[in-house]
């Protein structure tokens, strides 16, 4: 049996494929939040395709949407019903969507290394001021500077998953999909590395190097760095410093 999706396109007959079930587990799990992951079921159909439902049915309706709308934007076609939701396979239109989304980022907050490194200065102050143990301060920044760029947690979800369709438009639109994904993944890595840096410099108390007087006007993340660390701090050798 075979089904036509919206865009004109029919599902791919193939049961759900490896990993599927997982991701998308992951994918609602996260989407619903700590309380009521736990509660998020996923099971094959038997023509296909999955289902997911929830233990609790307080708010079922609203979870069934939030989570519809993130697993469109993973490229899957899907069916809200009043118990359940569907998940029927790959659609072209769902697929093109996630590649100009992806595009967008690229352009967009992604492009901006100001906004991340003002972010982790902002996040790394007031942690230090709330006395967060120095050490764990770097890798609690990356995590929350990861939570605001949203794609990293998104592109974690589908690790595993095997991305395939007998269809040849959608096979394109996969590989188009998968190309995207490897450079915002390595935008975020940037990112990430970005936020890494700053907080080191604020745990450590450190100012960066200033630039000649000759050269260029201080960047905004020195800038907000410089004015984030205390004017008095514990005396750190250059080696010390160099080595962090």
């Amino acid at each position: 049996m075979t089904m036509e999706s919206p865009d004109g396109l029919p599902f791919p007959e193939a049961p759900a494929s490896a990993g599927q079930e997982q991701v998308v587990q992951r994918i609602c799990a996260r989407v619903a939040g700590p309380e009521v992951g736990p509660g998020v079921h996923v099971a094959t159909l038997p023509l296909g395709g999955l289902q997911v439902w929830l233990d609790d049915p307080r708010h079922r309706w609203r979870f069934y949407h939030r989570m519809a709308r993130e697993l469109r934007l993973s490229g899957w076609h899907t069916e809200t019903g009043p118990d359940r939701l569907l998940l029927l396979g790959w659609s072209a239109v769902c697929l093109s969507h996630r590649a100009r989304m992806l595009a967008a980022a690229l352009s967009g907050r992604l492009a901006d290394f100001d906004k991340t490194a003002f972010m982790a200065v902002m996040i790394a102050t007031r942690l230090r001021h709330e006395g967060f143990p120095g050490e764990e301060l770097p890798a609690e920044v990356v995590a929350r500077c990861g939570d605001t760029l949203r794609w990293p947690a998104r592109l974690a979800d589908l690790d595993g998953l095997e991305r395939r369709s007998s269809l040849e438009p959608l096979r394109l639109r996969l590989a188009q999909v998968a190309g995207l994904e490897a450079k915002v993944c390595r935008r975020c890595g940037e990112h990430l590395a970005l936020a890494s840096k700053v907080a080191r410099t604020v745990a450590g108390g450190a100012v960066p190097d200033r630039p000649r007087a000759a050269g260029p006007r201080p960047g905004l993340t020195e800038r907000m760095v410089c004015v984030s660390v205390p004017n008095s701090v514990p005396t750190v050798s250059k080696s010390a410093v160099t080595a962090r």
